[in-house]
């Protein structure tokens, strides 16, 4: 009889294994595609190889995050599914491993990757992410972007441009405008409202109020004016941080901030709470991988469970993010938008497992 300690860790050393190794294969692809990708950018301004490399490598850990529950999945259920091939799974079986024990086993192993997963969505993700997209814009152009408690500041040649808040890279409120000479004087001052981007290097103001100054200082008004600018969507994008891209303690902050200010916070609250639930998918797609080991293995079925797997798991991210755009278009509580997925694929794997033991 063997022990449940050693076919525990029997089967934690082999998941681990099998995760890591997919996971790196996975990283690797994503790190190819990200490379081909920034080639196009490749001798603009100081974006050279080593700053290509850089991005690339920075941009690892919000992958790693993203596919974390697909590599688990694909992991696990390469692992069962080579063990009940080879008869090993039998031999366990015999050997005291009822359903239960094995799913409580899979607990047990999984809750390293529910801390992993954690750690990289709360902590590593969001710096390296920062991190990457400033590394590339301060390569790309002469613009200077840092986001400070008085919005993000650019720098536009003889220009210095001040956002108060920009949720949307075609829409800036309360902008700031700040014109020097040649001799860095303080030339003139624009104040918008609001501005829109309308085509290349245009932007419509709204509300603007223009300070000039020189021998005889004015303020003009004017309900719209145009603003040619540098300064575009793809410059505020790498800026902006997406919600699906921040921490839930950061989610949770801006969340407040929206309220305080009466405006929608739908998207944050549903973003907020998949960065909760999202560690856990790691156990449910070990859950859904379970009833693999209890089917018939035959010649060529580890193959074909693992290529089951990658579409499973596949599946499970298109509907993760298809749920949060139903959840804001039919106005769903953000708890349900958020849980419906993982609750989905859970129910599933206990839909199986109960087929699996009736057979």
């Amino acid at each position: 009889m063997i022990r449940p300690r050693t076919l525990e860790r029997y089967l934690a050393r082999q998941i681990y294994g099998a995760t890591g190794f997919v996971l790196l294969g996975f990283l690797a692809l994503f790190a190819f595609f990200d490379l081909i990708g920034e080639l196009g950018d490749l001798g603009k301004g100081e974006y050279d190889l080593r700053q290509v490399f850089s991005f690339v490598l920075l941009n690892a850990p919000a992958h790693a995050y993203e596919l974390f529950p697909i590599v688990v999945l694909i992991g696990t259920l390469y692992v069962l599914a080579h063990l009940a091939s080879n008869s090993e799974y039998t031999v366990m079986r015999g050997s005291g491993l009822s359903p239960a024990r094995a799913a409580l086993s899979l607990l047990k192993i999984g809750m390293a990757f529910v801390v992993l997963t954690f750690l990289i969505g709360e902590w590593i993700a969001p710096l390296s992410e920062e991190k990457a997209q400033h590394t590339k814009i301060r390569a790309l152009s002469s613009m200077i972007g840092q986001d400070l408690q008085s919005g993000l500041w650019f720098k536009d040649e003889g220009s210095f441009i001040n956002v108060r808040e920009a949720r949307d890279p075609r829409v800036l409120q309360g902008l700031r405008i700040f014109e020097f000479d040649s001799d860095y004087r303080l030339r003139k001052i624009t104040l918008a409202e609001r501005a829109e981007y309308r085509a290349k290097g245009v932007w419509q103001l709204n509300d603007v109020v223009a300070t000039v100054f020189g021998p005889e200082p004015r303020t003009v008004r004017e309900k719209q004016a145009e603003w040619r600018s540098a300064v575009s969507p793809d410059l505020l994008n790498a800026l902006i941080v997406k919600p699906e891209r921040m921490s839930a303690w950061a989610l949770h902050k801006y969340t407040q901030h929206l309220e305080s200010n009466r405006q929608k916070t739908e998207r944050y609250e549903i973003a907020f709470w998949k960065k909760l639930f999202y560690p856990l998918a790691a156990l449910v797609m070990m859950a859904l991988a379970l009833p693999f080991a209890y089917m018939h293995a035959r010649a060529g079925m580890v193959g074909v469970k693992v290529f089951l797997g990658i579409m499973l798991g596949i599946f499970f991210h298109l509907l993760n993010s298809l749920f949060s755009h139903i959840g804001l278009l039919q106005n769903w509580p953000p708890l349900a938008a958020a849980a419906v997925p993982s609750t989905a694929f859970l129910a599933s794997a206990m839909l199986m497992m109960w087929w699996v033991e009736r057979r």
